[in-house]
């Protein structure tokens, strides 16, 4: 072989070794059967399958497609300090134009009749500013942040589906999509997105009593020999072995102390025969001053906490365990990290509700304060609030609060002291988004408008699956004509572009797995698109080569100008079709931005498939100094 072409052929070996390592287990997800998926999810290994596996869209799996709606002019009469007939009227008309032209835009159509009408807004709003576009513009932010309230809520509930992706984002300013992959339970979903959200105050018991009660559990599951297997079959069971730790916390002033959320780890890792003695507690791991739950041993501690004679002895204590509202990344003992869930026990009845909640604003510190330019939260309550905060915060100075959304931890701070008034400052965040994030979890206790569904469809997983069997279908026909048209018409050179081609689709699916892309039908539409652009730069190729073959020139020399003429069309023609394909990424949804990430990895593939495994293939035949003809 030409040593030139050896750092080439390098390439390409490396290329597609490392496209079948990332479509491996889409094939290994495929082909489990319902008992062994059940089987690889009490052992905690399912889910991190499917993270690498490509995901079925709506249309393929099946599901349920949702619309929801903010009732903006709702929101309007809400948050008017006064109101009269005239204001009343001057929604009710944006009310009737919305239901004529869903479309359009509110604040255009508010500003369009307050200046129709000579409405001053400045008399209903006179909080957000003096004229009628600085206050327009004020409460479009006010309608920015109700609708991503309700898109917190939704991220925290969609999960009690089971979803692996789902699909939630904006339309417009006043609409949410939510696409539910596998969801059939229609009722079960519309009641769970249309009721309001709950936000709640938890007291965390002391360590002492969450020591004690992991060990009654531990005792209690020693009888239960299912369980217990389940845990010693885990891959990566670790225990807490240390006290709690002070390093790494995230302090709260006035009421917060320190936070467990990013305490330094101190974990052993634990043998079988530990977790036979330990079925509970041998499953978690510690996390400074806080329980871990380890990812892939999350589903048999939930198995676990829901048995009957676990739960009579959290009971028996009166409190429950929670489950932080997402995972985080944590040092292991050999040097490499894993995702953990925090553990809270928490009491049985929260101390409050989210209703106390008047205001949760972020900004930076004030100048002069010990938290100057650092990003807070500034919460405040009403006068029932104020007054039962003043007693949880007087009552449990040193305990920390969980401050949970829909029955998961967002943040568990001590409490340094009591606090009169309501009024709390929580500092300590990373960045000022991980302070709206928490602004917004405080604030999704009620919303400030109705939301509704106004569209509902549920796609049949029989649909999906014709869709999934049409599709496939179809790539392949396609592709099979594509390649007996090669071999018949190329000859020797059609088995090349055969090979570049099947490749091609290869590399596509491996690359929709790596970013963990969801396929759609319109993406076996790009894919098939995708074969036939691919073939068709082939063609321009050795049609070039033909030619100059014909003027007389060499195999070799015919190779080196086919593709050089040919170079120029190509890229021309594939660069204007990834543009397009940006643009519908960029400004598409759904389904539309699914078959423009497949077309532009499609053309992108393409280019070098055809560019540069091709000629790399050719150069190593026509290197050869007996070689004559070409087959083409």
């Amino acid at each position: 072989m030409n040593s030139k072409l050896t750092p080439r052929f390098l390439i390409i070996a490396l290329v597609l070794t490392w496209a079948v390592w990332a479509i491996w287990p889409t094939i290994q997800y495929q082909r489990l059967s319902e008992v062994e998926k059940e089987t690889l999810r009490e052992e905690g290994k399912l889910e991190i399958l499917e993270s690498r596996t490509i995901k079925q869209g709506l249309d393929l799996k099946g599901g349920m497609y949702i619309v929801l709606e903010v009732d903006l002019p709702t929101l309007m009469e809400n948050l008017a300090i006064n109101q009269d007939n005239k204001l009343k009227s001057a929604l009710n008309s944006i009310r009737e134009q919305l239901k004529i032209s869903p479309e359009a835009d509110f604040f255009s159509l508010f500003s369009s009749i307050s200046n129709k009408e000579s409405l001053k807004l400045s008399r209903y709003y006179y909080d957000y500013g003096s004229s009628n576009d600085i206050i327009l513009t004020a409460l479009g932010e006010e309608s920015e942040d109700a609708i991503n309230r309700v898109l917190e809520i939704l991220r925290n509930r969609i999960d009690q589906f089971g979803v692996a992706e789902p699909t939630i984002q904006k339309q417009g300013n006043q609409r949410i999509i939510v696409e539910l992959a596998g969801v059939q339970d229609s009722d079960r979903a519309r009641s769970l997105l249309e009721s309001t959200a709950l936000l709640e105050f938890f007291i965390v018991k002391d360590i002492t009593t969450t020591n004690q009660i992991m060990a009654k559990i531990d005792q209690v599951l020693l009888g239960n020999k299912d369980i217990t297997n389940i845990a010693k079959n885990d891959q990566v069971i670790e225990q807490s072995t240390s006290t709690n730790k002070d390093d790494g916390t995230v302090s709260v002033t006035e009421l917060f102390g320190e936070s467990s959320a990013e305490s330094n780890t101190d974990s052993s890792l634990v043998t079988p025969d530990i977790v036979t003695e330990q079925p509970f507690s041998g499953m978690l791991r510690n996390l400074g001053s806080t329980i871990g739950v380890p990812v892939k041993n999350s589903y048999s501690v939930k198995r676990m906490l829901d048995l009957p004679e676990v739960k009579e002895q959290l009971a028996a204590i009166g409190g429950i365990f929670m489950f932080s509202h997402k995972a985080q990344e944590y040092p292991t003992v050999d040097g490499g990290t894993e995702s953990v869930y925090s553990l809270f026990l928490v009491e049985d009845q929260a101390e409050l509700t989210g209703g106390v909640v008047e205001e949760a604003k972020a900004n930076l510190g004030p100048q002069g304060s010990t938290s100057a330019g650092q990003p807070i939260v500034n919460l405040s309550m009403n006068s029932d609030g104020a007054r039962k905060w003043s007693i949880v915060t007087g009552s449990n100075v040193g305990r920390k609060v969980a401050i949970v959304l829909d029955n998961k931890v967002h943040m568990a701070p001590n409490i340094r002291e009591k606090i009169s008034g309501g009024g709390t400052l929580i500092e300590g965040f990373a960045n000022i988004n991980e302070a709206k994030d928490i602004a917004i979890v405080l604030r999704a206790g009620a919303l400030p408008a109705p939301v509704e569904i106004i569209e509902e469809r549920v796609v049949g997983p029989s649909l999906g699956a014709d869709s999934v069997r049409s599709g496939t279908q179809a790539v392949v026909i396609g592709l099979i004509i594509v390649l007996i048209f090669m071999l018949i018409y190329y000859r020797a050179s059609g088995i090349i572009a055969d090979f570049a081609l099947i490749w091609n689709i290869v590399l596509v699916l491996a690359v929709l797995a790596s970013l963990q892309a969801t396929l759609t039908l319109p993406g076996i539409a790009g894919l098939i698109l995708t074969v036939g652009m691919s073939i068709d730069a082939n063609v321009i190729i050795f049609e070039r080569i033909r030619e100059e073959l014909r003027k007389g020139k060499t195999p070799r020399a015919a190779v080196d100008g086919g593709y050089d003429r040919a170079l120029t069309t190509i890229i021309d023609a594939n660069v204007t079709t990834l543009i397009a394909a940006l643009v519908l990424w960029q400004f598409g949804t759904g389904p539309i931005k699914g078959f423009a990430t497949v077309l532009f990895w499609g053309i992108l593939i393409s280019m070098f498939t055809a560019i540069f495994v091709t000629r790399t293939i050719f150069n190593s035949f026509t290197g050869r100094k007996n070689l004559k003809k070409l087959s083409i």
